[in-house]
């Protein structure tokens, strides 16, 4: 059975699931994963999800407000074995639905070139493409994505 949970960064097994990530970008981004890194910290998430499959803590994402109408998705990882389950696309939902519910109208996110599944993944979720923002406006091996979070979307 999956159960979604609605937490804070300070939970021990979002902590641990970030920790699995991590060493999975750590080599799938490389040379560059010092620069990535360092737009990925806990400090500024305060919305985090972790999901549960029979008690165990199988995946987790995070948002966080980016201004007034959007919030960022940060920190989606689902462990290799709970994979192609639709764990992370409940993740993704939850994600979607919690930040509508605090008035945010649209989710963007950025990914790596790299991460073939996670680009596949959004684009499955209703994600488009957008010109990459903030930090990763001159990166080549960043995509950036945008969701309108509308009734019609979740």
């Amino acid at each position: 059975m999956l159960e979604i949970l609605r937490t804070d960064t300070s939970n021990p097994d979002f902590i641990d699931l970030v920790k699995s990530l991590d060493n999975y970008l750590k080599i799938t981004d490389g040379d560059e994963h010092a620069f990535y890194n360092q737009f990925n910290g806990l400090n500024v998430i305060n919305q985090v999800i972790v999901a549960y499959f029979n008690s165990i803590p199988v995946a987790c994402g995070a948002f966080k407000p980016t201004d007034t109408n959007s919030v960022e998705i940060k920190r989606m990882y689902t462990i290799p074995e709970a994979r192609g389950k639709g764990i992370a696309g409940d993740v993704l939902k939850a994600l979607e639905i919690w930040a509508k519910e605090r008035g945010y109208r649209y989710a963007v996110l950025e990914t790596g070139t790299r991460q073939v599944e996670a680009v596949q993944f959004y684009k499955k979720c209703g994600y488009t493409i957008i010109t990459n923002y903030g930090p990763y406006k001159n990166m080549k091996n960043s995509i950036c994505y945008k969701k309108d979070l509308d009734e019609k979307t979740l």
